[in-house]
């Protein structure tokens, strides 16, 4: 591995892990709120999200 990606913190992290880390955090209905997508607020799901 280079430095750059040593110290790039997103290094590794996958957009599932994100979705998954966001939706633990606020859940689907604030997410919904704060961010005006159709995926986070019709049925949302990880699954959803990661097609969006």
């Amino acid at each position: 591995m280079s430095q750059d990606q040593n110290s790039a913190p997103l290094h590794g992290v996958t957009l599932e892990i994100i979705v998954t880390k966001l939706n633990d955090h606020y859940g689907w209905d604030r997410l919904g709120q704060m961010i005006n997508i159709r995926c986070f607020q019709s049925e949302p799901s990880v699954k959803s999200s990661l097609k969006f």
